[in-house]
């Protein structure tokens, strides 16, 4: 059991996603987790509201499935199959993390400061992530999908726009962290 415990060389997933993606291509499906909000927001009754969200949402159960097993899968992973919690960053983000107020940094996948309870009493905290989810969710309507969708399925289609997308998420990316990230934190 061993090496269930052990990271996993990046060619496995890499098969694994390529599998994954030969197998929808050759069905006829695409691939995407921002998709799924239409599908729970029409199940819910969204599309008494919405035309965006009046569509035949039983055609997109077996995305959900995707969803609900990454769900899982991720507590699982966290709950039972993780045993050091430390993440291997170079020791110079660790410091300058850490000079940002992430005391934490390096010792867990989720720093305190944005995924402890106490982000719900602190107003900055609380306001940069009902802003970035906006500016997510906004995104990834306005771009048509989500990064998932556009790097894994889309690319793997050979979609110019999502190529263009992905561009745009990484210099976005670069962006956030090199310029905006300093003056949040």
């Amino acid at each position: 059991m061993d090496w269930i415990y052990e990271p996993w060389p990046w060619y496995v997933s890499g098969f694994m996603i390529a599998l994954i993606m030969v197998l929808l291509i050759m069905v006829g499906k695409n691939f995407g987790i921002s998709g799924n909000l239409r599908t729970i927001c029409s199940i819910c009754g969204g599309g008494n509201k919405a035309d965006f969200f009046r569509f035949d949402w039983k055609t997109q159960r077996w995305n959900l499935v995707v969803v609900f097993g990454a769900i899982i899968g991720g507590f699982i992973a966290n709950q039972f199959l993780t045993i050091d919690t430390s993440v291997a960053i170079d020791p110079k983000t660790i410091d300058n993390l850490q000079q940002l107020g992430f005391e934490n940094a390096g010792n867990t996948y989720m720093p305190e400061k944005l995924f402890s309870t106490a982000v719900f009493s602190d107003i900055k905290n609380l306001s940069l992530l009902i802003i970035g989810g906006f500016f997510v969710g906004f995104g990834s309507r306005y771009a048509g999908g989500c990064t998932s969708g556009h790097a894994i399925s889309g690319l793997s289609n050979l979609q110019l726009p999502s190529l263009i997308a992905v561009i745009g998420f990484f210099i976005g990316g670069l962006v956030m962290i090199h310029l905006i990230f300093p003056l949040l934190f």
